[in-house]
């Protein structure tokens, strides 16, 4: 199989190095990527221990940076890759936003947008989910096993 730079499985796999950042320093590891016109434009990862801030979830991070890298706070022709499926809080941001289109990872059952039956997008935005789960889901293992012992 050869992997194309311009995948959707590159972008998360570009996610998932995020979320591995986060693990690194102690945060919850989520990662997420901006991508406009086939490049990533933002990078990002929790950062909500580090600068003491509820807010600074990866895809909050990420949209504020895709937005000063656009100088617009519209993010109408970008896709948001973020390896958890967002809270409602970052689904709010992702509809004022208006991101064209979401792909997450692993489902958050507890405390994701879904939750909401997905009705907190915007209705242009499109959503796709499950796009390596299965690495993402194992990085959130590891790091709330090592947590806890």
């Amino acid at each position: 199989m050869t992997l194309s730079v311009l995948s959707e499985d590159y972008f998360m796999k570009e996610a998932l190095k995020e979320a591995q950042k986060a693990f690194e320093e102690g945060e919850i590891p989520v990662g997420a990527v901006v991508v406009c016109n086939n490049r990533i434009i933002a990078r990002a990862y929790n950062q909500t221990e580090k600068l003491t801030d509820v807010t600074a979830h990866a895809e909050m991070l990420a949209i504020t940076a895709a937005a000063n890298a656009l100088g617009s706070k519209f993010l109408t022709d970008c896709e948001l890759y973020v390896t958890l499926e967002p809270c409602t809080m970052c689904a709010g941001a992702i509809f004022w936003a208006r991101v064209k289109k979401l792909v997450y990872a692993a489902k958050d059952p507890k405390r994701g947008f879904m939750l909401l039956n997905g009705n907190v997008l915007h209705p242009k935005t499109e959503i796709k989910t499950g796009l390596l789960a299965k690495e993402s889901e194992q990085l959130l293992l590891n790091f709330f096993s090592k947590l806890r012992n």
